[in-house]
């Protein structure tokens, strides 16, 4: 069974043009991409990320190849490796692109990516791009951004409340194509029916308070694509004052196996001492 899937990237109230690149497919992946650098470099960098990363992917969730297998080497899931890899191509891309193209010189971009597998899914991230959860009622930041921002709350210096008002919201301390070499954060968690996905660009998360996005996708879970233009509609109203782009998925319950749906009622009883 397919998930629900749903998706809009629009350029924005300010910018020129849209340098974000997205990708959904109901099979199970999800790439969103905010790229950065000058003319049209941005988009360049977003596209070559989303171009290799499904192209590496995809043919592999479609094949019904066993992605939830767990390497013994290495600990990670063949999605979660296959995640890494890609996104190594995808750096490897980008950088080539910029130190051979003088237009294109200091191009990147963020990324997040997610891979729904039997009943897990694989989440790698670079930059601030976002994913968020929704599990009945409570809706949860999964990644956490690569940004001056992020480092300024872990430190201290600030809180979350005074980085809601900070001027440094797009400073990034980590992105794909900007070093040969860039290491992504991969993180892996059980999926349960009805949980929905929001993969989105900080044109959203620094238009819109994380509170008021829950309450869309809450209100209009039934309705993905209404949620998708509600949430870029608000971010938008607000001022817009970057590309915004979001993808949602839901689980149906249809794509959790059965033995899957076995395997989570068994640690159920275990966890409540049956």
């Amino acid at each position: 069974m397919a998930l629900e899937v749903a998706n809009l990237s629009h350029v924005g109230m300010v910018r020129p043009h849209n340098e974000d690149t997205v990708f959904v497919h109901d099979a199970g992946l999800a790439v969103l991409a905010d790229g950065m650098g000058g003319y049209n470099a941005g988009e360049v960098a977003s596209g070559i990320a989303v171009k290799l990363i499904t192209e590496g992917l995809l043919p592999e969730l479609v094949s019904g190849r066993d992605l939830s297998k767990v390497d013994v080497h290495s600990g990670l899931t063949h999605a979660a490796t296959l995640l890494q890899q890609q996104i190594a191509a995808a750096n490897k891309g980008i950088y080539e692109a910029a130190q051979a193209r003088p237009e294109c010189a200091g191009m990147g971009t963020t990324v997040v990516a997610a891979v729904f597998h039997g009943n897990r899914v694989s989440i790698a991230h670079i930059g601030d791009s976002r994913c968020y959860r929704l599990r009945g009622g409570r809706f949860e930041q999964l990644t956490r951004d690569h940004s001056l921002l992020q480092e300024q709350i872990d430190s201290g210096q600030i809180t979350a409340e005074q980085a809601r008002f900070s001027l440094n919201k797009n400073l990034v301390t980590r992105a794909l194509g900007i070093e040969a070499i860039v290491p992504a954060d991969i993180s892996e968690y059980r999926v349960e029916a009805d949980d929905i996905y929001l993969l989105c660009s900080d044109g959203l998360t620094d238009m819109v308070d994380p509170d008021v996005v829950h309450g869309v996708v809450d209100e209009q879970r039934d309705a993905l694509t209404s949620a998708a233009a509600s949430l870029v509609e608000i971010a938008n109203q607000n001022g817009g004052r970057d590309n915004v782009s979001v993808v949602l998925t839901r689980v149906p319950a249809e794509f959790l196996s059965d033995s899957k749906w076995a395997e989570r009622f068994l640690e159920k009883k275990r966890g409540n001492g049956h």
